[in-house]
């Protein structure tokens, strides 16, 4: 037997077994130098079972998920192995006889909705499409079926969604019309390749639950795609951990969590950030995944395991273990031992350590909305509406909330990217919202923003020396090129990164390595605060650990002080000391961090914690599901924003708006129930 693949069992005999990877190998580019996307992945996915993909990206996840459906790109072909469906080869297939299974016996969800849905043709006719090709026992009943879809993943009024289109659709409503379409040809298999990334974890926990619910009354089997470990916890039957295009591990999820075999597995549970680590680094995975345009005769990991041994490096590792259930390693479940962490302890900074840096009062950013051939002025999206927060010296506040409550408009606003609409942006005591002009060009070198996507906010055709000396022009330091050159290396040795990286183009790197790229841009003006907008929202959990290591890092060598904007409550716990709950342009909670996740006072933070997944299989989570979608910031509700959603409204909710209850000397709530004796004189 090849050592490189797991032995796979008597397919005759596995009557449960409904997908059969047998040898995959996809390949890309040129046949001289191929990319070995998929290296010879065994594995098999039994009916009603949920099988996770877990992995790095650029691991060959997708792949193998695009292999299964036969929609590889143009260079892109499967060069060895089998795909079997309850006993049918699909490589055997023709393209039409693969067009009917397509949609058919096999469904799937594709990673970003808002790409995968036609922009032009409704929602409903989109779902009717499957229907009437896949769906033999409704095609005479094509819009009663899409509708049944519609109530079946949880669309509220479904006879009215169907008429609608994409764009007026929130991103989780979306994502439940991509899930009904696949559902619409009844498929045995479901493949849902990244479905959560993009979504609040209210929307996740409604998205997973809705897939887990749909299986049950389906029988359908699941392959699931993530790098998340809680959703990996909560959804899976089986792990299979990918590493540069190979199958490392395959486990069940209990003993995965219990105790994963490979290193791999290992180094990513240490690489999670928790509130317990805050007094200590992250683990990190040292290196880089090894480049796949080249053939493997030895370990794909060893040049990043710290258990190394030299047969690792001159000798392809062994499948231990049978196909269900096993690992590829040259070691034995006696030979590993623990790991330890290459990261040393790192203090802690003290919360309050400095005065406070930015001070913003009531700020409020208003856009207008235009109507008419004239563009009259027919009313305000309120973005923000009133935002009470302080950031002191050498301190981090995050900024949580769902998707469009404001938080990316409050850093921007805060930059005088958005100029104020009202309120005060207070920095070392200068309102930034009355400065323009030169003075705000020569005060933007103390505050610096680092965006969600490193890729789409660096100039592709520039080197990384120009793209970080951009802020070192504009700002007039440093006399000449051969000066700004060598800050510019400073800086990149400063974020861990090479000096001879300047030379390279944004495309050469990694994204974690792109994202230490944007992190020096940003520390090259030296500046006092810096606003983090999800800057680790799109990284693998190993890529990210790097990320938040060099952030700390920076604050405790600078006294940096960060506005951390995320929806990674993990993250949060981990790196912030103070945090503000946002909800429809107001903050509703703010408070020490610790206190804040550990005893939420506001019923939307309640809702916000509870539908976090923790990497625990045992744990069972009581998610508090939120009725309907956040109202629009251009007709908010009266009273209290939160209330059309919130299980403990009362009528005083509906009336008007809380006043704030100060809690403690930095805790703070906007909710009626806070407020002495309000719920006993209105009631529930």
């Amino acid at each position: 037997m090849n050592p490189s693949e797991p032995a796979m069992n008597d397919r005759s005999a596995d009557t449960a077994s409904l997908l059969t990877l047998d040898g995959l190998a996809t390949h890309l580019g040129s046949a001289t130098q191929p990319v070995r996307a998929v290296d010879g992945v065994s594995l098999q996915i039994r009916r009603g079972e949920t099988f996770v993909l877990l992995g790095e990206s650029g691991c060959g996840k997708s792949m193998i998920a695009l292999s299964i459906m036969r929609l590889l790109p143009h260079s892109g072909r499967i060069v060895a192995g089998d795909i079997l469906l309850d006993g049918q080869s699909l490589r055997a297939l023709s393209e039409a006889e693969m067009r009917s299974e397509r949609g058919g016996r096999v469904g799937m969800i594709f990673q970003e909705p808002m790409t995968s849905l036609n922009p032009v043709m409704t929602v409903g006719e989109q779902v009717a499409e499957a229907v009437r090709l896949h769906d033999q026992r409704n095609r005479h009943r094509v819009d009663e079926r899409v509708v049944e879809l519609f109530r079946s993943v949880g669309i509220p009024d479904p006879q009215r969604r169907v008429h609608e289109y994409p764009h007026q659709l929130s991103g989780g409503m979306k994502q439940r019309v991509m899930i009904a379409m696949a559902l619409g040809g009844r498929p045995d298999l479901l493949i849902a390749d990244e479905p959560t990334t993009a979504l609040d974890v209210t929307i996740q926990a409604q998205v997973l639950d809705l897939l887990k619910q749909l299986q049950r009354e389906t029988g359908m089997a699941i392959l699931l795609i993530t790098h998340d470990l809680g959703v990996v916890a909560e959804m899976a039957d089986r792990v299979g951990v990918m590493y540069a295009g190979q199958l490392l591990e395959i486990n069940d999820v209990a003993g995965f969590f219990a105790r994963p075999a490979h290193p791999y597995s290992r180094k990513l549970f240490r690489s999670v950030p928790k509130a317990e680590k805050r007094d200590q680094g992250l683990d990190v995975i040292p290196g880089m995944v090894p480049a796949l345009n080249q053939p493997f005769d030895h370990c794909r990991f060893a040049d990043r395991c710290e258990l190394v041994e030299q047969r690792c490096r001159t000798q392809l590792p062994p499948w231990r273990g049978a196909a269900e259930s096993g690992y590829r390693c040259h070691l034995d479940p006696d030979e590993v031992k623990d790991l330890g962490s290459r990261v040393p302890a790192a203090p802690r900074t003290a919360q309050g350590a400095g005065e406070a840096l930015l001070d913003v009062r009531q700020l409020k950013v208003h856009f207008p909305v235009h109507k008419g051939v004239l563009r009259r002025v027919a009313g305000f999206v309120k973005a923000v509406d009133g935002v009470d927060l302080s950031i002191p010296s050498g301190s981090t506040v995050a900024l949580v909330g769902e998707s469009g409550c404001g938080k990316t408009t409050v850093g921007k606003a805060i930059l005088q990217l958005h100029r104020p609409t009202a309120g005060q942006v207070l920095f070392d005591g200068t309102d930034l919202a009355h400065v323009a002009g030169a003075e705000l060009r020569r005060l933007r070198r103390e505050f610096q923003i680092i965006f969600q996507d490193p890729a789409s906010s660096m100039n592709p055709r520039m080197l990384v020396e120009d793209i970080i000396a951009e802020g070192l022009v504009a700002q007039r330091i440093g006399g000449n090129r051969a000066q700004r050159r060598s800050l510019v290396e400073r800086l990149l040795e400063q974020v861990g990164m090479p000096a001879g990286a300047a030379d390279r183009y944004p495309h050469e790197f990694s994204g974690g390595q792109r994202q230490r790229i944007a992190v020096a841009r940003a520390l090259a003006v030296q500046p006092r605060l810096i606003v983090c907008d999800e800057p680790t929202s799109a990284l693998d959990v190993s890529v990210q650990a790097q990320v938040l290591n060099l952030l700390k890092e920076l604050q405790l060598e600078l006294g940096l002080s960060y506005l951390f904007i995320t929806h990674n409550i993990s993250v949060v716990a981990y790196l912030a000391h103070e945090v503000a709950v946002m909800y429809l342009g107001r903050i509703v909670e703010y408070g020490e961090v610790g206190q804040v996740l550990r005893e939420p006072l506001h019923p939307y933070t309640r809702a916000l914690l509870s539908a976090v997944p923790v990497p625990d299989p045992g744990h069972r989570r009581a998610v508090i599901k939120l009725e309907g979608d956040m109202p629009s910031p251009v007709d908010p509700p009266s009273g209290c924003h939160f209330h059309p959603r919130c299980p403990d409204a009362m009528a005083v909710c509906r009336e008007r708006y809380p006043q704030v209850s100060e809690i403690g000397p930095v805790r703070r709530v906007a909710c009626w129930l806070t407020v002495p004796g309000q719920q006993r004189q209105t009631g529930s």
